[in-house]
């Protein structure tokens, strides 16, 4: 994890110059962070390269190339890269968001179209005439925006705290194969208790949460050009075979095939 990203400027509005309004950004390899702060809008984020998370106080959502991120309006947040990244960024006031499930972040998977929408909205001057073909392919942009399929990319963290320090140690080190009850014993809980704080406040069972966070840093891994046997023991994995089903039924793609599909 780079100690050196670049710290990011947040545009400062009272109200964006047009309903909805693209930014897109690019940085190197050192990365990049912005400050913790909250929009009077919402923002959907798509990772054209690299790997975007976006922290929250209760979860961290992550996006891989191909894939976005939507944070509500008045949701405090980051958005953090370790390491090379495009980022496409289209600021949308609420009131112009279409049907509903807009109220709490998500990642999803962008599609081919999609993907080529936001490109060329992200072409065109930000100050784009109203009632224009620009402000046309803004209300598609709304129309995808609602039928992109939502993906399970998110760790959410438990308030508890001596659950959120079993979290944290093993977001330190995702590999550690300690049982439930092992995590409990040292944290000074019943293994049952750690099983029922988990699902009460992250809505995972223990192991879920725990494959999902092997999962994220797999993807950190793999952008990182890592081989799969390395990555498969990195996260925990005793086997390059049960890694690669487990990620394959995760996204439907082998670990290889990832960044080329």
């Amino acid at each position: 994890m780079s100690n050196t990203r670049q710290i990011r400027t947040i545009p400062v509005y009272e109200q964006l110059p047009r309903p909805i309004w693209a930014r897109p950004e690019r940085w190197d390899e050192q990365g990049s962070a912005t400050p913790w702060h909250s929009h009077a809008w919402g923002q959907f984020s798509y990772a054209a390269q690299g790997i975007l998370t976006v922290q929250t106080e209760h979860a961290s959502y992550v996006s891989p190339p191909h894939y976005g991120i939507w944070v509500p309006e008045g949701v405090t947040h980051q958005v953090v890269s370790d390491g090379a990244a495009t980022m496409n960024s289209l600021y949308i006031e609420s009131q112009v968001l279409p049907g509903v499930g807009w109220d709490a972040p998500f990642v999803c998977v962008i599609s081919p179209l999609f993907r080529e929408l936001i490109i060329r909205f992200c072409q065109m001057p930000a100050l784009y005439e109203l009632a224009s073909a620009q402000e046309r392919l803004a209300m598609v942009l709304l129309d995808e925006l609602q039928l992109q399929e939502r993906v399970s990319l998110e760790l959410p963290m438990p308030n508890d705290r001596r659950i959120r320090v079993l979290c944290q140690q093993l977001q330190a080190e995702p590999a550690h194969r300690w049982s439930v009850e092992q995590w409990g014993q040292h944290i000074g809980l019943s293994g049952r208790s750690v099983s029922r704080l988990f699902v009460k406040q992250t809505g995972l069972t223990f192991q879920q949460w725990r494959q999902r966070l092997r999962f994220i840093y797999a993807l950190n891994l793999l952008e990182q050009g890592t081989v799969v046997t390395e990555v498969a023991l990195r996260c925990g994995y005793d086997s390059v075979s049960a890694f690669g089903e487990a990620f394959k039924k995760q996204f439907g793609c082998t670990p290889g095939q990832f960044f080329h599909h």
